[in-house]
C-alpha cells in the first residue's frame, strides 16, 4: 500500500467513528459500544554489567525494559475501539521507550508515526461463516508474544519476538472454516513498518485451529524489505503451538524459519526456537513462568552480527488486586560473539563489549 492506501485507511477510520445526525437509534447503539482500555507500564532493571550507555541488551532492541539500572516507563497506551457490527475500529496510541525502539525501522526514523501504535478499520460481513476484512495498522500475525508485557507469560520479550513485527500495516482478510480452523490473507507495507521503504508490498498468510485446550497457528510472510529495493525478497515461516495441558499448566512453543536474498545474487538466513512454561493454579493471583530459546544468525542477516543467541528467562507474577500486575524477572543471555555493552570504554571512548548479559527487573503494569 502507497501513501495515498494508508490515508484512504485512515479516512475510513475517522468516516466509520462519526455518527449519522440522519439516524438517531444508530448513533445511540454505536456509542454504548464504545470500549476504552488504557494501561501504565514501569520497571526498574538492574544489570551487573553496568553497561556505559546505559542500554540492556542488541542496539535496535529492547522493546521491554531497555535502560539498565534505573526507573523507566516501558509503555504507557490508551486504546478505544468499537466492535464491528458490522463496522468497527481500533485506535491506540502510546508513549514509552518500548514504543521509542519500536519505530526505529519505520523511513523517517521513530518520530515518523511516534506516538501512534494501531488504527485499523473492521467490516465484519455475513457471506458465509464471516468473512472479515481489517485494513490499516494492525498486531502482528506471527510470533508468540504481543507488543504490550501484560499480554505476555514473561516481562521482557524472546529473541524471535524482537527480531520479528509486532505490527504491520495493510489489509487483512480472514474466514473462520468451521468451529476451530481459520485462515487470514495480507497485503502489507511491509516488515513492521507504516510507511513505505520501497515501491513493492509484502504477502501473509495464517492457518490457525482454536480450541479449549490447543491452540496453533502456521503464518508467512514474504516480500521485499530493503530500502529501495524491489528485487529481493524476505521470506519468513513462524509456527505458534500453546498447550493448556492442565487447569493449572499450560506450555507453548515458536519457531521462525527466514532467508534473504541480497543484491549481486548473495542470500542470508536465521532461524530461532523457543519453549515456554506457566504455572497459575485456578483462582490464584500468583504464576510463574519460564522461556528458553536459541537463535541462530549465521551471516548477520537480521540482528547485524553473524552470531548465535540463547537466553532463559523465568518470571514471577502477582496480581494482588485487580488491574494490577506485578512481575520478578531474572534473565541471562549469551552470544557467540561479543554484543552486549559493560561499563569499561575503549580507546575510542565506546562501551567494551561482553558475551553474556544478566538482568534482573521488577515491572509494575496497572490497567484501566
Amino acid at each position: 500500500m502507497n501513501r495515498l492506501s494508508i490515508a484512504c485507511c485512515f479516512a475510513l477510520v475517522a468516516a466509520g467513528s462519526i455518527p449519522s445526525a440522519a439516524d438517531d437509534e444508530p448513533k445511540a447503539k454505536t456509542e454504548n459500544k464504545l470500549d476504552f482500555h488504557a494501561f501504565v507500564d514501569v520497571y526498574y532493571a538492574y544489570n551487573p554489567n553496568h553497561p556505559a550507555n546505559g542500554r540492556s541488551f542488541i542496539p535496535g532492541t529492547g522493546t521491554t525494559a531497555r535502560d539498565a539500572n534505573t526507573f523507566g516507563l516501558n509503555l504507557a497506551q490508551i486504546e478505544v475501539s468499537l466492535p464491528a457490527d458490522p463496522v468497527g475500529f481500533r485506535i491506540a496510541v502510546g508513549a514509552g521507550t518500548g514504543e521509542e525502539v519500536l519505530h526505529l525501522a519505520e523511513p523517517g526514523g521513530s518520530d515518523a508515526w511516534r506516538h501512534l501504535l494501531l488504527a485499523s478499520l473492521t467490516y465484519q460481513t455475513h457471506v458465509g461463516r464471516g468473512l472479515a476484512f481489517e485494513a490499516g495498522i494492525m498486531p502482528a500475525h506471527v510470533g508468540f508474544e504481543a507488543f504490550s508485557s501484560k499480554d505476555n507469560w514473561n516481562y521482557t520479550r524472546s529473541w524471535l519476538g524482537e527480531f520479528s513485527p509486532y505490527y504491520e500495516t495493510g489489509l487483512k482478510v480472514s474466514y473462520p472454516f468451521s468451529d476451530h480452523w481459520s485462515g487470514g490473507l495480507y497485503v502489507l507495507n511491509g516488515w513492521q513498518t507504516i510507511g513505505d521503504n520501497n515501491s513493492a508490498q509484502t504477502f501473509g498468510t495464517q492457518v490457525a485451529y482454536g480450541s479449549d485446550k490447543v491452540s496453533a497457528s502456521f503464518n508467512t510472510l514474504a516480500g521485499p524489505e530493503l530500502a529501495n529495493n524491489d528485487s529481493d525478497w524476505r521470506v519468513l515461516g513462524d509456527f505458534v503451538l500453546t498447550v493448556r495441558a492442565t487447569p493449572s499448566w499450560s506450555v507453548g512453543a515458536s519457531v521462525d524459519v527466514a532467508d534473504e536474498s541480497r543484491p549481486a545474487g548473495a542470500s542470508v538466513s536465521w532461524w530461532g526456537a523457543a519453549a515456554y512454561a506457566r504455572f497459575a493454579p485456578e483462582g490464584s493471583r500468583y504464576a510463574a513462568a519460564l522461556r528458553a530459546e536459541y537463535f541462530d544468525d549465521p551471516d548477520g542477516g537480521i540482528s547485524g552480527t553473524a552470531q548465535s543467541l540463547s537466553e532463559a528467562t523465568l518470571t514471577f507474577e502477582y496480581r494482588p488486586v485487580d488491574h494490577l500486575i506485578l512481575k520478578v524477572e531474572g534473565r541471562y543471555d549469551r552470544s557467540s560473539e561479543p554484543v552486549f555493552a559493560t561499563h569499561p570504554l575503549d580507546a575510542q571512548a565506546q562501551p567494551v563489549l561482553s558475551t553474556n548479559e544478566p538482568l534482573f527487573l521488577v515491572g509494575v503494569v496497572a490497567t484501566f
